[in-house]
Parts: C-alpha cells; structure tokens; sequence
C-alpha cells in the first residue's frame, strides 16, 4: 500500500537532508577548485575528495531501495538538482541509475525535465546521457524522434543531449539518414556546447559510415559553426579535412 503524501514526502526531505549533511561534513575547498578550469558555464561544488565519492556513491541508494520507489527517487533528483551543487545532483543520477530496468518513456521524460532546469554544466549532460538516456535508446524506451524533439529544446543543455545521446543508436544499425536529420537543426545552433556535442556525434558517426557523413557536411561545411566541422573531421586526414573548409566568399567591389 502506498505510503500516504505526507509521510513520502518527509522521506524525501530527510533523504535530501542526508545528502546534504554528506556532502557538508566532506566538503573541501581546495579541490572544489582543482575542477573549476574545465567548467565556464557553471560549477559550484563542494569539492568531495574523489576517493570518498566513489566509496559512497550508492550509499543513499541503498539507504532508501527499500522503501523509495522510482518515482520517489525521481522526486528526491528534482530537490537535489535545484540547489544547484555539482555532487548533489551526481547524487540524483546515482540514485536512479540502478533501477534502469524500471524506466519508461515518462521516466525518461523526467530526466528530460532535469536537462532544461537543472543542469548547469557539460559533464552532467554527458553523464545524465550516457548513464541514464543511452541505456533506454538502446533499449528501445525512447526512440531517436524523442531525441529530435531534444533538439528543438529552448535549453543548450538538453539540445547538447539530443546529439550525445544519440551515440547510443550508432552501432545498433539505426538508419544513418534518420539520425542525421535529428541532429540537423542543431548545426546552425548559436551555443557553443551544443556545437561541441554535435561535433561529437558526426565524428563517431564518421568513423562508423564515413561516405554518409561526409556527404553530410559537405552540404553544411560553408554554413555550418567551425567547431562542429572542426570535431566531426578530426580523425580525418589533413586532406581529408582540407575539402570541409568553408569556401572564401569573393570581396564585392565597391
């Protein structure tokens, strides 16, 4: 029987609670800042030392499997991502990693939802993708046009996602043109971390069925921002790359 309102959301409140208090008692400021170089956008960690996160990243998962449901967790990752403390939402994806198998397209939705309020860096897309989104394309739970419809998202972030996560279909046989055109109205996105995971993804697209994507980019290489060319030909020849380099427009007289 499903526990009233009231009492699952105290329960939520007191896991986000032990989080919290976690994540205060091993704070460290000096390796809060070792990290901050490779985040522009956004990162405000409390710095816990690597060693003890690994040693204690299931421990609120297993502190609550046996009474949280995923929709529970799900509601715990919403409170965790809104403070906007790097290791606390790693906690709300650790703790709904291990129930993948319960996942639906509305789960996945919801990690959606995270992507467009929650996420403040590239590295929790890369990992919200490739731990929780990737798995469920594979699996069928979402299907590439639910990553079309990412793309056309009002977030960078979730755009970014759409073209990452996409990597999952890539050696699955998924037809090429239809991953393509998914990612397609993202090679004239103004975001520059949007460039850099759509560059990702032409790239081991390429390596995979490089005829196709060549013709690709041969269609967007005048177009198209430079890192997104730059990324997707980097594991090409010098020569190779030389035929994406955007054509010199002739100077108008005056």
């Amino acid at each position: 029987m499903p526990a009233p309102p009231s009492r699952r959301r105290a329960r939520i409140e007191q896991a986000l609670s032990d989080i919290r208090s976690f994540c205060a008692k091993h704070a460290n400021k000096a390796q809060a800042e070792r990290y901050r170089k490779f985040f522009t956008e956004g990162y405000d960690p409390y710095g816990i030392p690597k060693d003890t996160w690994e040693a204690n990243r299931l421990v609120f998962f297993e502190r609550y499997r046996g009474v949280f449901t995923l929709s529970d967790f799900l509601d715990l990752g919403d409170l965790l991502w809104q403070s906007g403390k790097y290791e606390e939402a790693s906690f709300a994806i650790t703790t709904v990693e291990p129930l993948l198998e319960q996942f639906d397209r509305a789960a996945v939705q919801r990690i959606g939802g995270w992507l467009e309020t929650g996420v403040r860096n590239w590295a929790h897309v890369d990992v919200t993708c490739g731990r929780l989104v990737e798995p469920c394309l594979r699996r069928g739970v979402v299907k590439a046009a639910d990553m079309a419809a990412w793309a056309r998202s009002e977030s960078r972030w979730k755009r970014r996602a759409a073209a990452v996560s996409l990597l999952a279909l890539l050696p699955d046989g998924e037809p090429l043109p239809r991953l393509l055109s998914c990612v397609e109205p993202l090679m004239t996105d103004p975001e520059r971390v949007v460039h850099q995971g759509t560059g990702w993804f032409l790239r081991e697209a390429w390596k995979a069925r490089p005829a196709e994507v060549e013709a690709f980019l041969a269609r967007w290489k005048d177009s198209a921002p430079r890192l997104i060319i730059q990324y997707a030909t980097e594991k090409m020849t010098p020569a190779a790359r030389a035929r994406f380099r955007r054509e010199k427009r002739p100077v108008r007289g005056r």
